[in-house]
């Protein structure tokens, strides 16, 4: 293997490490912050705009994306590239089309502040307050 294939599995390894410590701190979060679960059957009993949350809405999807990519990475595979694809749209499209409204009927000015404050895909350079 070359070095550039180990410095790229090497990354992918970080990577979805990375992706790992974000998912369960911010799934602690929900919990603490929260008082509650990322899930539709128990949710927060307070919006979670916190932690990871003050940078970019639905840092617990990104973290998803990124494990995947992290292990296209590990293993050389445009298949798995492809499929962080089609996670990430049918993400967007459950974010949009039932996430958000939801948490508008659910908290609304509060969340429609927070929405229109931090983007929901792109990460902002300095936390929101």
């Amino acid at each position: 293997m070359s070095a550039f294939g180990v410095a790229v599995m090497a990354l992918g390894s970080a990577l979805l490490a990375a992706a790992l410590v974000v998912l369960i701190r911010n799934f602690v979060r929900f919990v603490v912050e929260g008082r509650g679960t990322p899930s539709p059957t128990l949710q927060t009993e307070r919006l979670v705009v916190g932690g990871d949350y003050r940078f970019v809405r639905n840092p617990m999807y990104l973290a998803v994306i990124a494990a995947i990519l992290g292990q296209a990475m590990i293993f050389g595979s445009l298949a798995l590239l492809l499929y962080a694809l089609a996670v990430w749209a049918i993400m967007a499209t459950f974010v949009r089309w039932y996430e958000e409204p939801v948490l508008l009927k659910r908290y609304g000015d509060e969340y429609r502040h927070y929405r229109q404050a931090v983007r929901a895909w792109l990460p902002r350079l300095h936390a929101w307050q």
